[in-house]
C-alpha cells in the first residue's frame, strides 16, 4: 500500500508528517528499549551464568560493537537502496535479537544476541534521524528530529517498568533462572510493531530526487508541505544535487564538507562523554553502592526514565525557538555541575538516607540537563550538516563514532568505578562536559531555521576554504 500519492491541500498535511515521524521514531524507542533492558537483567543473568566482572563488562559493551557494524551497513545501504529498506531490516533484526537473548543457553549466545541487537540499533540510530530530517519542514526540523530522542526515552522507561515488574513479582531465585529471559523477550512486541508499520511510510523525497524519481518525490513533498513550498523546495534540492558529485566517499574530505564532518564527529563523541551512558547502563549498580537492594534500585531507575521523557519534551519545545548553540552550551555547563556535585557526595563515603536522596537528585539532575541539550541536540546537528549525495555514509560515520565512544565508556566505567572510585570517575566526566561547553559556544555553527540545502550551501560554497569559526559560530 502506497500512502505517498494521495492528494493534499495547498498547505500540506501536518497530521501526515507527524504520523510518518512517529512511525519512524519507533526505531528510536527500540534503541532505548534494548539499551535499558540490560540494566535490569544484568544482576540476574550474571548470577545465572556465574559471570566474571570482565564478562559482565563485555556483554554490556559488546552492543556498541554490533552497533558500529550496523552503522556502516546503514550508511551504504541507505545511499544505494533507500532509507526505508534500512528501517525495515532493522525491525527484523530487533525481533530476532530479542528472541535470541531470551532463549540464550550460554554466555556465548548472550554475546551473539547483543551483537545482533547492536547491528539493529546501529542501523536504526543512523537512519531514523536522517530520515526525519529529510522529511521535516525546516521551521520545525529540530523538534521532529528530537522525536527520535523522545521515543528513545519512552522505550527506555517502558523497559525499566517491565524490568521492575518482573523483578518484584517473583522471588530472586526465579528471576535468576527465568526473569531476565522475560525482560529480554519483551522487546519482541515493539520490534514487530516497527517492522509491520515501516513499509507504510514514504521514501525520503531527497533520496528519490537523488535517484531521478522527481515526480514521486514532488508528490511526497506536496502532501507534506503544500504545493508552493514543495515546488520551491524541489528546485532547491535539485539545484543542490546538480552541484554535488555522485556521492563518492572522497567528497567527505573536501573543504567545507570536511569541516561539517569534523563538527558531526565531535558532536557524536561528546554526546557519549557526558557520562550518560555510564549512568544509564549502570544506574542500578550506582544505587546499590548506596546500600539499597537490587529490586528497589530497579524501581528508582524508572525515575530516570520519567525525567528523560519530561525533559526531552521540553527540549522539543525550545530547540527551534532558542537554537542549537544556546541549549548545548548551557546543557554542558549544567551537566558538569551535576557531575561535580555527585563527585562531592561520593567523596563523603557515608550512605545514610540523606546521602541516598542527594545521589538520586544528582543522577536525575544530570539526566535532565542531558536531555535538555546533548541527548537530542547531537542527533539534530549530525542529521543537518551533510550533502544529500553522501548523507547516508556521512551519518553512518558519525553514528559509528558515537558507538565507538559508547563502547569505551561502557567498558571503562565499571573498571573506573572499581579502580579510582566514583568520585574521580565523575570528576573526569565533568571535565569532558566543560570542554563540550567551549565547543558549543565557540565552534558549533547555528543551523536553526535553515533548510538542509541552505546549511549545505553554507558548508560547501565555492568559497568554503574561507569559512572561519568565531564565537558566533561559522562565518565567511
Amino acid at each position: 500500500m502506497d500512502t505517498t500519492v494521495k492528494p493534499s491541500g495547498k498547505n500540506g498535511s501536518m497530521k501526515y508528517i507527524i504520523a510518518v515521524v512517529l512511525i519512524a521514531a519507533i526505531g528510536g524507542s527500540l534503541f532505548g528499549y534494548d539499551q535499558g533492558v540490560v540494566s535490569g537483567a544484568l544482576s540476574f543473568f550474571s548470577v545465572h551464568f556465574k559471570m566474571t566482572q570482565a564478562e559482565i563488562g563485555f556483554v554490556s559493551g559488546v552492543l556498541a560493537l554490533g552497533a558500529m557494524l550496523g552503522c556502516l551497513i546503514a550508511g551504504w545501504m541507505s545511499d544505494h537502496a533507500g532509507r526505508k529498506p534500512v528501517m525495515i531490516t532493522a525491525g527484523a533484526l530487533f525481533t530476532l535479537s530479542s528472541l535470541l537473548l531470551a532463549l540464550s543457553p550460554s554466555v556465548s549466545y548472550l554475546v551473539a544476541g547483543r551483537i545482533l541487537s547492536g547491528i539493529a540499533i546501529g542501523m536504526a540510530s543512523t537512519i531514523v534521524p536522517l530520515y526525519i530530517s529529510e522529511v521535516a519542514p525546516a521551521r520545525i526540523r529540530g523538534t521532529l528530529v528530537s522525536a527520535n530522542q523522545l521515543a528513545f526515552a519512552i522505550g527506555m522507561t517502558t523497559v525499566y517498568i517491565v524490568n521492575a515488574l518482573i523483578a518484584n513479582l517473583n522471588i530472586s531465585s526465579w528471576n535468576i533462572q527465568f526473569g531476565w529471559r522475560f525482560m529480554f523477550g519483551s522487546g519482541v512486541v515493539p520490534a514487530i510493531i516497527f517492522f509491520v508499520l515501516t513499509p507504510f511510510i514514504p521514501e525520503s523525497p531527497r533520496f528519490l530526487f537523488k535517484r531521478g524519481k522527481s515526480d514521486k518525490a514532488l508528490k511526497i513533498l506536496t502532501r507534506m508541505n503544500g504545493e508552493a513550498t514543495a515546488e520551491e523546495e524541489s528546485k532547491a534540492i535539485q539545484d543542490q544535487l546538480h552541484h554535488e558529485n555522485k556521492g563518492l566517499i572522497r567528497e567527505l574530505f573536501k573543504p567545507g564538507v570536511r569541516f561539517a564532518l569534523l563538527i558531526a564527529l565531535l558532536a557524536a563523541a561528546f554526546q557519549q562523554l557526558t557520562g550518560t551512558i555510564a549512568v544509564g547502563y549502570y544506574a542500578p549498580i550506582i544505587f546499590q553502592k548506596t546500600g539499597i537492594g537490587t529490586n528497589a534500585s530497579l524501581i528508582e531507575t524508572i525515575g530516570i526514565g520519567v525525567v528523560k521523557i519530561i525533559f526531552v519534551a521540553i527540549f522539543m519545545v525550545y530547540i527551534d525557538k532558542l537554537g542549537r548553540k544556546k541549549l548545548l552550551t548551557w546543557g554542558a555547563f549544567l551537566m558538569a555541575a551535576a557531575l561535580l556535585a555527585l563527585a562531592l557526595i561520593f567523596s563523603v563515603g557515608k550512605f545514610n538516607m540523606l546521602m541516598n536522596i542527594l545521589i538520586m537528585v544528582g543522577v536525575l539532575a544530570h539526566t535532565a540537563f542531558y536531555e535538555l541539550s546533548w541527548g537530542g541536540g547531537a542527533w539534530v546537528i549530525i542529521s543537518e550538516v551533510f550533502p544529500t549525495s553522501i548523507r547516508g555514509r556521512a551519518q553512518s560515520l558519525s553514528s559509528l563514532t558515537m558507538f565507538l565512544a559508547s563502547y569505551f565508556v561502557s567498558q571503562g566505567f565499571p573498571m573506573m568505578l572499581n579502580g579510582i572510585g566514583a568520585t574521580w570517575t565523575f570528576v573526569i566526566f565533568a571535565g569532558f562536559c566543560l570542554i563540550m561547553m567551549w565547543f558549543a559556544a565557540r565552534v558549533l555553527p547555528e543551523t536553526n531555521g535553515k533548510t538542509l540545502e541552505q546549511i549545505q550551501s553554507d558548508f560547501t560554497h565555492k568559497n568554503a576554504k574561507q569559512v572561519t569559526v568565531t564565537k558566533e559560530g561559522v562565518t565567511k
